[in-house]
């Protein structure tokens, strides 16, 4: 760890690798030149799991691989890498051609998981709590994943103080880092997220039914 927490986690070719892939995404190219992915992305990465399983839990990096079962389409492999850990709320770090991406939170939450996230958001005493922490991240360069509704969820008060996070669709934050950052820049990130996964760990708790997005 010493020597990634001293420089940088991911090198300037790994950004080049998805600008190649973009323009030529085929199982040809990305087969020629898979000792690259796996030297310049997907070790790193697997270290950086490594790392965050001691505070997180069980971790792993993402396939590379698109599913097009059901797209239009039809590009076998995804533009960017990522890996995540934990359970009930999340960290999680993206690399792409754009750069580094990280953050954490709870994204696509259940049925159940949203109801509950917004009764106690509605709550003056747990809501007032979330908002101070919304705040707080959002002052430190995160973005909450979206999109929010449209407008107040049903049997809810448009003229809520809190309406703005009652409509949100996801408890994730996230952020970008400089192509330079190193683990100690990572990981400085997911102490920053780290209050919005404690209220979510105990506020709205495990998933106990499908995804709801709307």
């Amino acid at each position: 760890m010493g020597e990634h927490a001293a420089g940088r986690l991911f090198e300037p070719e790994a950004f080049g690798f998805y600008e190649r892939l973009a323009a030529d995404n085929t199982r040809e190219w990305f087969t020629a030149h898979r000792e690259e992915y796996d030297g310049l992305i997907r070790e790193p990465l697997e270290m950086l799991c490594e790392i965050a399983e001691a505070g997180y839990g069980s971790a792993k990096v993402f396939r590379p691989n698109r599913d097009v079962r059901f797209s239009a389409d039809k590009s076998p492999y995804k533009t960017n890498a990522a890996m995540v850990a934990g359970t009930i709320a999340s960290i999680y770090l993206s690399v792409s051609a754009d750069g580094i991406e990280v953050g954490g939170g709870l994204y696509q939450p259940s049925r159940g998981q949203l109801r509950r996230g917004r009764e106690a958001i509605e709550d003056d005493a747990t809501g007032s709590t979330f908002e101070r922490i919304a705040d707080d991240i959002e002052a430190a360069g995160f973005t909450f994943a979206g999109p929010p509704l449209k407008t107040a969820p049903r049997g809810y008060d448009r003229e809520h103080p809190r309406i703005a996070r009652l409509r949100l669709t996801h408890y994730a934050a996230l952020r970008p880092l400089p192509r330079e950052a190193t683990v100690d820049d990572i990981q400085h990130a997911w102490q920053q997220i780290e209050p919005l996964r404690r209220w979510i760990v105990e506020h709205v708790g495990p998933s106990d039914d499908r995804p709801f997005t709307r």
